[in-house]
């Protein structure tokens, strides 16, 4: 058998306490509360169908989306090295938590019409949302060991969608039982109080075990955020397993992100999707998310996390495949809820690998690259997708198709641009070398 560097090299255990993992989830189980009222069921099809209305709706929304991107992607890598040398990650969660809370808040008063309001107070809370991210995710090498990442990162994802499911089922009833325009933007503060909530645990309970440093000198912390930047940069140059596994990641993560972002907007346009069905909708996303999430997690600790991924990003191909060619409700009911299980396979599973591929003590480092990575392809994918679903929609009404028609056919082109970047991606992680990216990072290490 060949010993590798990971048989004959100590490992460093990490010791966490059960409320410490506890309330990482619960963190999810709050933030993922947003991504299911404000991306999937409600607030992304309020603001394309009242707000703005038409295909505009779908430009603007792809636009809105790129650009709070655009912004995580340039503060997240300096950010979070100033966190690692800090000791700093759940101040800055703190921080992003807060505007992410605060701008959820504010979209309750967007009305018809507030087309500016309607996407600053959006961007606000996506950059709160976003960057939270980077911060939470690189807790994860702080609870969890190699052998049970896959396990926590999974069962964090699990949690977070039953917290979706939650918190979209209290907006359902009042939608059901009340109704009206109010109700869904009642839905908003309802939102940003369950995702506050949720997250005072992590706060309280998670000790951050990074030992802080201090600045020497006349350096500041943002000096030696921008120097460790620019440092890892220089560094990742010998991570050479960890930049292929990046740039599959750019790619695929377009797709899903795409998908996640335009899910509402796909029913309401090519079905005529109401909101509580769209709710409705979105909760068995959820459930399948939850399955898939713990599934794909065991899977990626069993097999190992890249044949996890594979797995998970084939059954997403699937169903994108399958929706392109699916023309009624019930089948976009089924598609979605099986595209559920499989994205939050790839998203969960990809979370842990970067774990693993991390050198010891510069996690939030990595996370950050990681998340300059997706956040710079949530800012290609999204915009992309609104412009060329609007461009599509406008090129056909100007030769005569009716309105509807067209818009319809404009969000089909955009659907295959999302099987584009999935199956590029999925090709590209093909050529990564799973167990060579453990053995850089453990050197690195020591």
């Amino acid at each position: 058998m060949e010993t590798t560097l990971s048989d004959v090299l100590p490992k460093k255990r990490i010791q966490s306490t059960r409320r410490e993992r506890v309330a990482w989830y619960l963190y999810d189980f709050g933030n993922s509360a947003y991504a299911a009222v404000v991306l999937l069921a409600v607030y992304s099809a309020y603001f394309k169908d009242q707000v703005v209305g038409g295909a505009e709706g779908s430009r603007l929304w792809g636009i809105s989306l790129g650009i709070a991107m655009l912004v995580v992607a340039v503060v997240s890598p300096v950010l979070g090295a100033v966190a690692d040398y800090s000791g700093a990650k759940k101040r800055f969660l703190l921080f992003f938590t807060g505007l992410a809370c605060i701008g959820t808040l504010l979209l309750f008063f967007v009305g018809p019409g507030d087309i500016v309001t309607g996407m600053l107070f959006f961007i606000l809370a996506e950059i709160g949302y976003r960057s939270s991210q980077v911060f939470y995710n690189s807790l994860l090498p702080e609870i969890a060991n190699e052998e049970d990442i896959g396990r926590i990162s999974g069962m964090g994802w699990a949690i977070g969608s039953l917290g979706g499911i939650i918190c979209l089922v209290i907006i359902l009833a009042l939608i059901m039982l009340i109704g009206g325009e109010f109700i869904i933007r009642l839905s908003f503060l309802i939102t940003a109080a369950f995702y506050f909530l949720s997250s005072l645990p992590v706060f309280l309970w998670l000790k951050e075990k990074a030992e802080p440093q201090k600045p020497e000198g006349s350096d500041s912390y943002l000096r030696i955020g921008f120097k460790r930047v620019v440092d890892t940069f220089r560094a990742v140059r010998n991570f050479r397993e960890f930049i292929k596994f990046m740039i599959a990641f750019l790619i695929y993560n377009d797709g899903i992100i795409m998908a996640l972002d335009f899910a509402a907007i796909l029913g309401a346009v090519l079905y005529g999707m109401d909101q509580q069905q769209l709710i409705f909708l979105m909760i068995a996303v959820q459930v399948t998310s939850v399955v898939g999430a713990y599934l794909f997690g065991e899977l990626a600790d069993r097999m190992g996390p890249k044949k996890s991924l594979i797995i998970s990003l084939i059954a997403m191909i699937a169903a994108v495949t399958a929706m392109l060619f699916n023309k009624t409700l019930t089948g976009y009911f089924i598609i979605a809820s099986f595209a559920g299980f499989a994205l939050t396979g790839v998203q969960s599973v990809s979370r842990a690998i970067i774990g693993l591929f991390s050198p010891a003590g510069q996690s939030a480092e990595f996370y950050g690259f990681f998340a300059v990575a997706g956040r710079t392809s949530s800012f290609i994918g999204p915009t992309l997708y609104g412009i060329l679903a609007a461009e599509v929609a406008q090129m056909y009404v100007s030769r005569g198709m009716d309105a509807i028609l067209a818009e319809q056919t404009g969000q089909r082109a955009a659907l295959v641009s999302v099987l584009a970047f999935l199956v590029v991606g999925f090709v590209a992680l093909l050529v990564v070398n799973e167990r060579k990216a453990k053995e850089d990072a453990l050197k690195a290490t020591v």
